[in-house]
């Protein structure tokens, strides 16, 4: 049976409020191979990790994450005692500790994702496979890869392994990254032999596990990284 990567759901997002620094921190504390966090573009460029593309579940706050500025999403509360941290901020607590797979869920952030990780690669140390860019967005992956090719690109999907597998091949992506829901032995067997890793979203329970590892999958995605 292979042991796959071991990677945080949004850091430890059973056991910290997802996406903060304390998870990542606690994440990392837990022994894990990757952190898998998301990215939203803030109304005044910068580029903050959050999943939502609202405020109102996880904040004090209300409204798109989009349409407020870095300075006033610093004066929220994530669960009453958290910050949103940036891109940056995330990336200085992991300081090379492990993969950093960073989901680009708002609109526009390719751009300014390319950006910072060209300043950590050429100034801070980091290489491209401490790096894997995922996303639902086809147009966000294809802008990645018109500039930066030798970022490792991983396909999200929650509807179709094929339809991962396609768009995969027009960005030579490095990875698919299905739902569980989505996986046989079959279809994981099938796209490794493409040369794809499959890196399967959100395991959580013991039986899963188990069974996810038993098809052979590349990478699991957890919001309990300690049962991986």
């Amino acid at each position: 049976m292979r042991n796959p990567l071991k990677i945080g759901h949004r850091g430890a997002k059973n056991h910290i409020a997802e996406n903060t620094l304390e998870s990542v921190k606690q994440a990392l504390e837990l022994g894990v191979d990757g952190i898998e966090i998301d990215v939203h573009r803030c109304a005044s460029g910068e580029l903050v990790v959050f999943h939502d593309f609202t405020l109102d579940r996880m904040t004090n706050g209300s409204g798109e994450i989009a349409k407020h500025t870095l300075l006033e999403l610093q004066q929220l509360q994530v669960e009453g005692q958290f910050s949103i941290p940036t891109l940056e901020e995330v990336l200085n607590v992991v300081d090379k500790a492990c993969v950093i797979n960073i989901e680009l869920k708002g609109k526009q952030t390719a751009e300014e994702t390319c950006r910072i990780l060209d300043d950590y690669i050429n100034s801070h140390g980091w290489n491209y496979d401490q790096f894997i860019i995922s996303s639902f967005q086809s147009h966000e992956l294809e802008t990645v890869y018109k500039t930066h090719k030798n970022l490792r690109l991983g396909v999200l999907t929650k509807a179709s392994v094929s339809d991962a597998i396609e768009i995969a091949n027009s960005v030579n992506a490095f990875a698919i990254h299905p739902n569980m829901a989505l996986i046989t032995k079959t279809n994981v067997a099938y796209a490794q032999e493409l040369g794809y890793k499959v890196i399967v979203w959100t395991v959580n329970d013991e039986v899963a596990i188990t069974r996810m590892k038993s098809y052979g999958v590349d990478g699991i995605i957890s919001d309990n990284p300690e049962r991986l």
